[in-house]
């Protein structure tokens, strides 16, 4: 099978910006393209045909080694395909079921989080496309209690950014604590934000939705969406809020959202790593009984619950599409917040 593998860490090159780790190689192609042996599943696992799988900002922190994982690694957590093999033991799945894997690819499931239902937070927790091979591949293996059922009105490429940018987003929605009415900043406006805004108009049609994010194109898509405002991190919004979901990869936004929340806000970071440290000072960030709160990992029943309501709803996911071949110019566009919506590879194409 062809699978692009990511061999050692690197800082992935992309034009106008400048270096940050220098202590890496740099390189606009860290992922190298091989063939490598079809994986066999083994007691409790199935083997899957990938479809398509999607490209995430954690798999820029797996390059760049803010986020450790095995190496060699074959990338990817969100992924659709066709069940072709099953191993020992593996009784809820059958050849030729379509289904979904996501980041959660293993907990013990013996531990205290794990018995109540916070598999994310297991010490032993491991990670599709991190500590397991991943979709970045023609095929993939995982286990049969991590794989789920796709709204079968979804088409396969626009399934697969539900299984994590969807998914992880709706977590942090829920840690948000959001209230009908409340005012919401969503800053950042990529694969998982653009999904969230559309959940938060049908959860929430009372609550007025701010988005920050750099990108033009993305405050277009933010207003086409929904918006009730969109602008830059630098502009002030019409009023201040209430929570606030920061979806960036820089630590620079952090000190801004703080400044825009009411007394008694609340900030849900929902992302893995940031490419730039966070600094805040008490007083003008903290005071004021204002909280923040990370996002770590995500469990099977947030990605459940998610496909659920985005398959009754029929959230519209926007992505652009790119052969396996291409996954490291769609990372390169990642990194330089130029994909509109969410980047999907398409490994059997």
């Amino acid at each position: 099978m062809k699978a692009m593998v990511l061999r050692r860490f690197y800082e992935i090159e992309v034009p106008g910006e400048p270096r940050r780790y220098p202590e890496l190689p740099s390189t606009s192609d860290p992922l190298e393209l091989v063939e490598l042996p079809v994986p066999e599943p083994g007691p409790g696992q199935v083997l899957i045909k990938v479809s398509a799988c999607g490209v995430c900002h954690t798999e820029i922190d797996e390059i760049e080694g803010r986020r450790r994982p095995k190496i060699p690694v074959i990338p990817g957590h969100q992924a659709v395909g066709r069940i072709v093999k099953v191993g020992d033991g593996v009784s809820r799945v059958k050849i030729g079921d379509r289904v979904g894997v996501a980041w959660v690819g293993w907990a013990c499931g013996s531990c205290t989080y794990c018995v109540s239902g916070l598999e994310n937070l297991c010490g032993d927790f491991k990670a599709t496309g991190c500590d397991l091979d991943g979709c970045y591949a023609e095929y993939m293996v995982a286990y049969e209690d991590y794989v789920y059922s796709v709204p079968w009105n979804y088409e396969d490429p626009e399934a697969a950014p539900l299984l994590c940018g969807g998914a992880i987003g709706y977590r942090a929605l829920k840690l948000a604590s959001v209230k009908d009415g409340m005012a919401l900043g969503l800053v950042g406006f990529g694969a998982s934000a653009h999904q969230i805004i559309q959940v938060v108009k049908h959860l929430y049609p009372n609550s007025k939705v701010i988005v920050l994010t750099r990108s033009r194109e993305h405050i277009e898509l933010a207003r086409e969406l929904g918006a009730d405002w969109a602008g830059t991190p630098q502009e002030n919004p019409p009023e201040k809020i209430d929570r606030a979901i920061d979806f960036t990869p820089i630590g620079e936004t952090i000190p801004r959202i703080m400044e825009l929340l009411k007394p008694g806000g609340k900030l849900i970071v929902n992302v893995i790593r940031k490419r730039t440290p966070i600094t805040l000072e008490y007083t003008k960030h903290l005071w004021m009984e204002k909280e923040i709160k990370t996002v770590a990992n995500i469990t099977r029943n947030d990605i459940k619950e998610y496909l659920e309501i985005a398959g009754k709803n029929k959230i519209k996911i926007n992505y652009q599409t790119f052969k396996l071949e291409e996954a490291n110019k769609a990372l390169r566009l990642l990194k330089q917040g130029k994909i509109k919506g969410a980047a999907v590879l398409l490994p059997n194409t």
